[in-house]
């Protein structure tokens, strides 16, 4: 099991950025991929970005890409999600997951285990 604490949301303007920490404890960093997944209010979770353990793959939402990236640092057990050029549509609450895989995939059924979530509200 791998436990998860996200950071580093907030209310910023549209246009502004943010940059999203997770760190897991548990298993070892290094051995499954990562993703971020976020919940708008009355919707459903949906799948944001992924990066495979090493980091070498990555994968987007069609809705994210250009703007978001994840990475990973394995010294640190963290992974981040830069969020540049923000817009309305993108407020929701974002969660960071931990995948049962290696390969960096989009379903929500390859991750095992959540984070409690940070919100990101983008309003002026």
């Amino acid at each position: 099991q791998v436990h998860m604490v996200e950071s580093g949301g907030g209310l910023v303007q549209p246009g502004g950025s943010l940059n999203l920490s997770c760190t897991a404890s548990g298993r070892t960093f290094s051995s499954y991929a990562m993703g971020w997944f976020r919940q708008a209010a009355g919707k459903e979770r949906e799948f944001v970005a992924a990066i495979s353990w090493r980091g070498w793959s990555t994968r987007y939402a069609d809705s994210v890409k250009g703007r978001f990236t994840i990475s990973r640092d394995n010294a640190k057990n963290t992974a981040y999600l830069q969020m540049n050029n923000l817009k309305p549509e993108d407020t929701a609450v974002y969660y960071c997951a931990a995948s049962r895989l290696t390969s960096a995939t989009m379903s929500r059924d390859d991750f095992g285990s959540w984070g409690q979530g940070t919100q990101v509200t983008v309003s002026s």
